[in-house]
């Protein structure tokens, strides 16, 4: 039976750069997160939630993009392996778009939080004790590296929030990459900005984000941005069009409010 990618070294895997290495990291940072979580409540869990989605929604972006097409190229098996955490990907998703959706006090919400850090760890899981090894066993320690430097590329530049409707294959997810980025980002930057200015900027900037978030539901539900989709990861309907001007609006005032709270700080 192979070893788990969580008991190899850094040699092992293929060196600092490999893409091996560069998600057991990630796996690391994510299991602290996770024990965090445990005992964190009300705003406090909030913002360890947030670290954890910005965490693991360009990594699981990057994956799809990146390493999956790879495995599905060289293992016998490569389809049905991926196609489970694409699964388990896509639930993650839906999990937070539920709960973003939830107060505190939702009845349900402890029962969507538990169910999402059980998938949290079951992807880990796969990944480690099934799919890297099987990779490993398969790509020169060069390719590792290779996958490694791109995969690293792709997850900077990867959305940041959960985006249900949006294929977890190519070419879908690779179109989707770009303008879904810049609105997450531009996002975290309001968020960020209002949980850090003064008391008066906190509504304006609210706003701005949530219509950030209403554009970037459009961007998503187009139908290119579904290419390649399993149809046992499709979700949501599509949309009509894309609102370029709400999307071109927000995003100037979301800069230019950001830089006005960085002055008056």
């Amino acid at each position: 039976m192979p070893t788990s990618v969580a008991h190899q070294s850094v040699a092992q895997l293929g060196g600092p750069v490999s893409v091996l290495v560069r998600q057991k990291k990630d796996h690391v940072t994510l299991n602290a997160l996770l024990e965090e979580l445990d005992s964190a409540t009300g705003a406090a869990q909030d913002e360890v939630l947030v670290r954890i989605y910005r965490l693991v929604f360009p990594h699981a972006f990057a994956e799809e993009a990146v390493l999956w097409p790879v495995m599905r190229r060289v293992l016998a098996d490569g389809e049905e392996l991926t196609l489970e955490v694409e699964r388990e990907h896509q639930e993650v998703n839906q999990l937070v778009e539920r709960l973003d959706g939830m107060g505190h006090d939702a009845p349900d919400r402890e029962a969507v939080l538990g169910r999402l850090v059980a998938v949290l760890r079951e992807d880990v899981r796969d990944e480690e004790d099934e799919l890297f090894p099987r990779l490993q066993d398969r790509v020169s320690e060069n390719q590792l590296r290779a996958l490694g430097v791109a995969w690293e590329v792709l997850r900077r530049t990867a959305p940041t929030r959960a985006h249900p409707i949006v294929a977890r294959r190519p070419p879908g997810n690779v179109l989707a990459a770009l303008p879904l980025s810049v609105i997450d980002r531009l996002r975290d930057l309001a968020d960020f900005a209002a949980s850090r200015g003064q008391a008066g900027m906190k509504a304006p900037l609210t706003a701005v984000s949530r219509g950030l978030g209403r554009a970037s539901r459009r961007v998503e539900s187009l139908p290119i941005m579904r290419r390649g989709e399993d149809e046992s990861t499709r979700y949501g309907e599509s949309a009509s069009g894309i609102p370029l001007g709400a999307i071109t609006v927000a995003a100037v005032v979301s800069v230019t409010l950001w830089s006005l709270t960085r002055r008056r700080a």
